[in-house]
C-alpha cells in the first residue's frame, strides 16, 4: 500500500473515532442501519461518466440522492442534478430532509417571498446559525426552486427511540409516493442523509407506499467510502467521476472521505467568530492572513511568502510533499505522521509548509502567525534545547500563534483555568492528566526548579499541555494589548525576538499577562 494512502486511511480512522465520540450512544438499531449502508456501498461494478449519471437520472421517476449535511459539495452536486433534470422538460419536484413535513406551509410562505431567511429558519427550528451553519449550502436549492417555480416538499419528521429511523423513512416515503403517483409522472429528486437512501431503507419504504403504482427508483450515493478507498488503492480516485454499484444504484464523487469527515468536525468544533475557508481559496486565504498579521506586527514577509506551501486534507500526498520539501529522516517523518494523525494543524519550518487539519479560519490564522514568526527569527524556532527549555519555549510559540489569530478574530476563545478544573474533575482519564499538568504548572513561576521538573513525560502530553498553557498566555497577551499594556513596539518584539530561555521569556510577561490569566479562573 502507498505510504500516502496508508496515512489517509489512518487519519480517516482517527477522525471517525472523533465523530463517534461526538455522537456517543448510537443505538444498536442505528449501528445496524449504518452497517446495511456500508455493506451495500462497498463495491462498484464499473466506472461511468457524469453524462451517464445525468442520463440515468432523466430515465428515472424518483431519484434518491445521499446527503452529507456539512459537506457543501454534496448540496452543490444535488443542485447540479436538479439543473440537469430541468433539461428533460418533465415536471421536477424537490423533496428535502432539511425541513420537517409539518413546516410545509412555512416553506410555501418562504418560497412566496413572505418570510425572510431569519424568520423562515426560526419557524422551522433550524438549530444553528454560526459560521459553519449548513443553511448557506441549502439556500441555493431553495433559490433555484423559487426561480423555476418548482414544488419543494419538506419530508423530514422528528422522531426518537429505537424505531426513529424507520419512522422517518416511512413518513418521507408516503410523501414521496404521493407526489410520484401523479398522472403527469413528475421527476422527483430526493435529498436525504446517505444512510437513509440505502436500498433497504427509504427506497424500500417508497416501493411499499407506491403499492401497485410502478415507478422507477434510482439511488445516487455521494462519495461512498468503501468504493472510494478501493479506487484510491488502484490510483483511480482522482480520475473517476462516478461508478455503477448495481442497476439502480450509482455513486458520484466530489470529495474524499477525509474532507467529508472534517467538515462535520469543523461544524461541531467551531469556535466563536470562526469561519470556514472556501474550497479553492485556502492557499490564497492563508497568504492573505500572513500579510495581514505581518503588517499588524511589523514583520516583512514578501520574500519568503512565495516559498510557503499550504497542505490540507484535500491533498492526498502530504508526507511525500513534506519529505521532498524538508529532507526529513525516516524517524522525523514518523513524528510528522503522528502529528498529522493527531488532527492538529501545524507550521513545519524546515519544509516552509503549513498543514491545516481542517478548514477553520481561526486555525489558518494561527499557523499564519507562526509563519510570520519564522520569517522574523528563522531557524531559531528549531534550535535544539533542553527538555525544560523546549517545553516553555513551545508555550511561548503557541502563545504567539494564538495571539496572532486573535488579531484576526478577537472573538476567539480558549479554555480557562476554570474549564481545566472541570476537565480535571469530570473529564476522561487523558483529559484529567492534561488538566493536572495545566493547573499545576499555571500556578508556578516558570523559572522555579519545580516548573522545570514537573513536566509531562510523553510527547502527546508535552504537546497538549504546552498547547493549553500557550493558548492561555496568548489570550492574556491579547487582553493586555486591548487594555493598552502591550503597545505596537512590544508586539513587534514578541514576534521578532529570539527566545534565549523559554522559562524566562514565559515569566517575563508578568504581571501584565499572567495576572489577568490568573483572574480568568
Amino acid at each position: 500500500m502507498q505510504p500516502s494512502l496508508a496515512l489517509q486511511q489512518a487519519l480517516s480512522r482517527h477522525q471517525q473515532r472523533q465523530i463517534d465520540a461526538l455522537v456517543a450512544g448510537a443505538s444498536p438499531a442505528f449501528k445496524a442501519y449504518e452497517g446495511r449502508y456500508q455493506k451495500l456501498s462497498s463495491r462498484a461494478r464499473k466506472a461511468i461518466t457524469m453524462a451517464e449519471v445525468h442520463r440515468r437520472v432523466a430515465d428515472a421517476d424518483i431519484v434518491h440522492v445521499g446527503d452529507y449535511h456539512t459537506l457543501r459539495f454534496a448540496q452543490r452536486a444535488y443542485l447540479e442534478l436538479v439543473k440537469q433534470a430541468l433539461q428533460t422538460g418533465r415536471r421536477v419536484v424537490l423533496a428535502l430532509e432539511f425541513v420537517e413535513g409539518r413546516h410545509q406551509e412555512t416553506v410555501r410562505r418562504y418560497q412566496a417571498g413572505k418570510l425572510s431567511d431569519r424568520a423562515f429558519l426560526e419557524r422551522i427550528g433550524h438549530p444553528y446559525s454560526g459560521a459553519f451553519d449548513i443553511w448557506p449550502h441549502f439556500k441555493p436549492i431553495f433559490e433555484l426552486a423559487k426561480k423555476e417555480r418548482l414544488e419543494l416538499v419538506a419530508i423530514d419528521k422528528r422522531a426518537s427511540g429505537s424505531r426513529s429511523l424507520i419512522t422517518r423513512d416511512t413518513y418521507a416515503a408516503k410523501l414521496i409516493a404521493q407526489i410520484a403517483r401523479a398522472h403527469d409522472r413528475p421527476l422527483v429528486l430526493v435529498l436525504m442523509g446517505q444512510y437513509h437512501v440505502a436500498p433497504p431503507h427509504l427506497p424500500a419504504c417508497v416501493s411499499k407506499a407506491l403499492g401497485s403504482t410502478q415507478r422507477r427508483q434510482l439511488i445516487v450515493f455521494q462519495n461512498p467510502e468503501g468504493v472510494w478507498w478501493r479506487l484510491a488503492k488502484d490510483g483511480l480516485a482522482d480520475t473517476t467521476e462516478a461508478v455503477e454499484l448495481t442497476d439502480d444504484v450509482i455513486g458520484i464523487f466530489n470529495a474524499t472521505p477525509l474532507v467529508s469527515q472534517r467538515t462535520f468536525l469543523d461544524y461541531c468544533e467551531a469556535e466563536a467568530g470562526d469561519a470556514p475557508i472556501e474550497d479553492g481559496g485556502i492557499a490564497s486565504t492563508v497568504r492573505a492572513l500572513v500579510k495581514e498579521i505581518a503588517k499588524l506586527v511589523g514583520v516583512k514577509v514578501t520574500a519568503q511568502l512565495s516559498k510557503l506551501e499550504v497542505l490540507t486534507p484535500l491533498d492526498l500526498d502530504v508526507l511525500d510533499r513534506l519529505a521532498r520539501r524538508g529532507g526529513f529522516s525516516a524517524p522525523e517523518l514518523k513524528l510528522l505522521q503522528k502529528h498529522v494523525l493527531s488532527g492538529e494543524s501545524a507550521f513545519i519550518p524546515r519544509a516552509r509548509t503549513i498543514w491545516l487539519s481542517g478548514f477553520s479560519l481561526n486555525h489558518a490564522a494561527e499557523e499564519a502567525a507562526h509563519f510570520v514568526r519564522h520569517c522574523a527569527v528563522g531557524s531559531e524556532m528549531e534550535r535544539s534545547r533542553t527538555r525544560a527549555d523546549a517545553f516553555w519555549t513551545r508555550c511561548v510559540e503557541e502563545a504567539i500563534g494564538f495571539f496572532g489569530s486573535k488579531l484576526v478574530n478577537p472573538k476567539r476563545t480558549c479554555p480557562s483555568l476554570v474549564e481545566w478544573t472541570g476537565h480535571f474533575q469530570h473529564g476522561t482519564p487523558k483529559a484529567k492528566e492534561t488538566a493536572a499538568f495545566v493547573l499545576a504548572l499555571s500556578s508556578l513561576d516558570a523559572r522555579s526548579p519545580d516548573a522545570r521538573r514537573l513536566l509531562p513525560s510523553t510527547l502527546e502530553q508535552f504537546n497538549a499541555v504546552s498547547h493549553a498553557l500557550g493558548y492561555m498566555l496568548g489570550d492574556a497577551l491579547y487582553r493586555a494589548h486591548r487594555a493598552g499594556r502591550l503597545d505596537r513596539s512590544a508586539i513587534r518584539t514578541l514576534f521578532t525576538r529570539p527566545i534565549d530561555s523559554g522559562p524566562d521569556v514565559f515569566a517575563k510577561w508578568s504581571p501584565s499577562t499572567r495576572e489577568p490569566l490568573r483572574r480568568s479562573a
